[in-house]
């Protein structure tokens, strides 16, 4: 688990769409910051109940069980970009539509909980499959979406994304 000597990526390593939540994360050890978001994600969330958990607060239109879905989602998909390029794969990726990927998910259906616990089983992937990274894995890149990212970058979008609703959330819930 070298990888937490390497610090933030530089600028060479992300930009495009993915620029924004890569600068959320000022960070150096993102290992540290994917666990302590583990928790805090957690915390935050498993104490709601149904109704506010299938709750949308204006002027948002996801409730809070699709903003969960979306974060499961988004890391999958952030942590599978980062799997491949730590592979050695550089085949480029398309992007996805977020909302294409809500208006087709039931997450609403679901209980709140098992939504969490998705999230959280979902983190915790996504925090072995970067432990068991060496050095040269971390620096690899791949496209997707037309920016080139490298492993570490990834690693930093899925924390910077996560953050990003974090706020959100909070805000919503009444929150800081």
């Amino acid at each position: 688990m070298a990888a937490v000597s390497l610090g933030r990526p530089t600028a060479e390593e992300y930009g495009g769409p993915f620029a924004g939540y890569v600068e959320r994360v000022p960070e150096e050890r993102i290992m540290d910051q994917l666990t302590q978001q583990l928790d805090e994600t957690v915390g935050l969330l498993r104490p709601l109940d149904e109704a506010t958990a299938n709750t949308a607060h204006a002027p948002y239109t996801w409730t809070i069980k699709e903003v969960i879905g979306h974060l499961t989602d988004c890391e999958r998909v952030f942590a599978y970009r980062a799997l491949r390029a730590a592979r050695g794969d550089t085949t480029p990726l398309a992007g996805f539509d977020e909302n294409e990927y809500a208006r087709h998910a039931t997450f609403t259906s679901f209980p709140h909980a098992g939504l969490v616990d998705e999230f959280q089983h979902v983190r915790q992937a996504t925090i072995d499959l970067f432990r068991h990274l060496d050095d040269a894995a971390w620096l690899r890149r791949v496209t997707a979406t037309g920016a080139t990212l490298s492993v570490r970058a990834w690693a930093y979008v899925i924390v910077g994304h996560t953050r990003h609703h974090l706020e959100i959330l909070k805000r919503r819930l009444g929150q800081r």
